[in-house]
């Protein structure tokens, strides 16, 4: 019951994010250091992230499918790249049954390896491709700094992993998916994002490229909110996935692999919350409108109730969905606080006088006013009302944070400009040589920004790197991130 204040955003950010994923029953801790239990209401909110792309997967040909947690350690020593990348990550079993393993087993980082496997039995030929093919799971890195939702040694997410028989159909692919992620993203989480190239010091472990998504958070602070990644031939070679072309010859296959996971509803609670506590996009809400009844004693709940349920009723029956909060035990105040802190898009309030005038209260949880949020609806033709006010709301906070994005984002042609920019915590775009050496010298002056991406949809043009004045044709964005 989430009752008590949050700390303000200005104060501690991150001890606001916290607070308010524990306050409004997101997600708690676990008794394993960086763990996290998903509660039901911050369950149903993911469920709501995995719906939208689930059905995007589908739209796009893909089917779902499940691969085993447990991985042999020898799968991930087959691509040099891939077990580098990720060694640190690793938790490894070498016991079980009480006896220990012939061989140690990997619990699930990214199932690359063990799909690659499937595949080089499954494909022959050229008929058989492409293999489009999601599954959602859970994987385990052990994370040394961790943070609820955006990152914990054990996540839910979602993996794509396909096979093609050209290069261009394997880059196509990565490039749709990346797109889906955008789409999703922007009209379902109304988050606005930038999608782009990684740099190769970003690029995921065995990849030829990586492309991802970028969102800005109400710090201001970058987060990769989904990647997608064209592997080239590398896992198709360690895993021998090939296939007999038309005319006969055996090739290797082109694979792909992209993913978003849990972190997505982190970027949620960022991207739109405030110092009351979440603001949530109506199509991603658990529930969409919550119904607070209004009165004082039995008599007068008698004469509301008939109203309510009838009001839900039409409601429900329009598709919208809806909470009754009819907790009696609870002042109507505290149901308005508790909510508005659970970020439900709007809030219903009927009590006599609704009854009497045949109305219903409507208040916004966009519109930080509260004389502003509310309204006065007729109860008559409610169920066109409130579904058209939810989409109000969705293309509100969608405007929000993409005017409040583009004030924080700045073209830089110089370095001294570049480090005032990300001094003053906005994001910069910059020619940049794509080289280790000039991020990490970027990373050590400004401390710790990164190269997001390079952005796809900049205009061609040539510049000069911003540290070492070699001519470039692409300008990236840099940023601190989580």
């Amino acid at each position: 019951m989430s009752s008590q204040s949050v700390t303000p955003r200005s104060v501690d950010y991150s001890r606001w994010y916290t607070d308010v994923i524990q306050k409004a029953e997101l997600a708690d801790y676990a008794p394993v250091r960086g763990c996290m239990i998903i509660r039901p209401y911050g369950y149903e909110l993911w469920e709501g992230v995995r719906s939208g792309l689930d059905r995007r997967f589908k739209a796009t040909g893909h089917q779902n499918a499940y691969f085993p947690l447990f991985i042999p350690m020898s799968f991930l020593q087959k691509e040099a790249e891939h077990v580098e990348g990720f060694a640190p990550e690793l938790a490894v079993v070498t016991h079980g049954g009480g006896k220990e393993l012939e061989e140690p087993l990997v619990v699930r980082p990214t199932s690359e390896t063990v799909i690659g496997h499937a595949y080089a039995n499954w494909i022959q030929s050229y008929r058989d491709l492409p293999v489009l093919i999601n599954q959602w799971a859970n994987v385990v890195r052990w994370e040394l700094r961790t943070r609820l939702f955006l990152r914990t040694m054990e996540f839910l997410w979602q993996e794509g992993h396909t096979a093609h028989a050209t290069y261009e159909e394997a880059h196509e692919e990565t490039l749709r998916m990346l797109d889906v992620y955008a789409d999703f993203a922007i009209n379902d989480a109304a988050i606005p994002v930038i999608r782009g190239r990684k740099s190769d010091q970003e690029r995921f472990a065995g990849a030829v490229y990586s492309y991802s998504i970028e969102a800005m958070m109400g710090d201001r602070r970058a987060l990769q909110a989904g990647t997608s990644h064209n592997l080239g031939q590398n896992f198709a070679k360690a895993f021998d996935i090939k296939y007999l072309d038309r005319d006969n010859e055996l090739k290797y296959c082109w694979t792909t692999s992209w993913g978003l996971s849990t972190r997505m509803v982190g970027a949620v609670v960022m991207a739109h919350g405030d110092d009351k506590g979440l603001r949530l996009p109506p199509v991603l809400a658990p529930y969409q409108v919550v119904a607070v009844p209004i009165y004082r004693d039995d008599a007068e709940r008698s004469a509301v109730m008939p109203t309510v349920e009838k009001v839900v009723a039409e409601l429900r029956d329009a598709g919208v969905r809806v909470h009754v909060d009819d907790r009696a035990e609870l002042t109507p105040g505290f149901k308005f606080n508790d909510w508005e802190m659970r970020g439900v898009p709007l809030r219903a309030e009927i009590g006599p006088k609704d009854v009497e005038k045949g109305t219903v209260a409507l208040v916004r949880r966009d519109i930080d006013d509260r004389k502003q949020a509310k309204l006065f609806a007729p109860q008559a033709g409610i169920a066109q009302t409130v579904p058209a006010l939810l989409g109000e709301i969705q293309a509100s906070l969608l405007g929000q944070a993409t005017a409040f994005r583009d004030a924080h984002l700045r073209v830089v042609d110089t370095y001294d400009d570049f480090k005032a920019v990300i001094e003053a915590g906005d994001w910069a775009l910059a020619y940049y040589d794509g080289s280790a050496a000039v991020e990490d010298q970027i990373k050590a002056d400004t401390g710790g920004a990164s190269s997001r991406c390079f952005p796809l949809d900049q205009e061609p043009g040539e510049g000069a790197c911003i540290v070492t004045g070699k001519k470039v044709a692409e300008r990236a964005w840099f940023a601190r991130a989580y």
